[in-house]
């Protein structure tokens, strides 16, 4: 005979299942994305007007750095990856160039070739100042994007940005590991999984 302790244990148990599976999503920024229309690795327009409604996760990369950008482009490869093995299709990926004066459409179209990427969600953007890129990095993504002094380099963030259906910038996260801070893929498939349903 079942008792009335072993309902009441399995009730809880199901209540705990459910929030987990249901749990608020937990963002840690909360910026509006400013305005933009900008030249993609195909030479195509791409403007903020065409992601509206769409979850996207957005970067800043150059096609000559020597450091971080290939491994945060790997990164975001494999998110990619696993945001397609999960079957998330309502999703884009912007990586905006710092360096528009050597990255050309077709210096774009180059670099991520050598990426195992799927270029038909992926939007490498273009064409625009290097002041522009910096000054809208800082107040789309609270980021810094400005040139190296020192070098023909630039000075730039690794993080990776959520963006919500409605241009919000809502979360970011490590987009390449930093001593002992990993990159977390899971929680960033789950996060653009989570939001792209809603």
């Amino acid at each position: 005979m079942i008792s009335f302790r072993s309902i009441f244990i399995a009730a809880a148990i199901l209540i705990m299942l459910s929030a987990c599976s249901n749990r608020d999503f937990q963002g840690n920024m909360d910026v509006e994305v400013q305005n933009f229309t900008n030249a993609n690795q195909n030479g195509e327009e791409v403007s903020l007007a065409d992601l509206e409604g769409k979850v996207w996760l957005a970067n800043f990369i150059f096609t000559s750095c020597t450091t971080v950008c290939p491994p945060m482009t790997r990164n975001m490869s494999d998110v990619q990856d696993m945001l397609n093995e999960e079957g998330v299709e309502n999703y884009e990926i912007v990586s905006f160039s710092i360096d528009p004066a050597r990255d050309t459409p077709e210096a774009l179209k180059e670099y991520i070739s050598h990426y195992e990427a799927d270029e038909s969600n992926w939007q490498l953007l273009t064409g625009y100042t290097e002041e522009e890129i910096g000054t809208f990095a800082e107040k789309s993504f609270q980021a810094v994007a400005i040139p190296d002094p020192n070098s023909d380099q630039f000075v730039h963030g690794t993080s990776f940005y959520l963006v919500d259906q409605e241009g919000k910038v809502v979360k970011s996260y490590q987009g390449n590991k930093q001593g002992s801070e990993e990159v977390p893929f899971d929680e960033i498939v789950q996060d653009v999984k989570q939001l792209s349903a809603q």
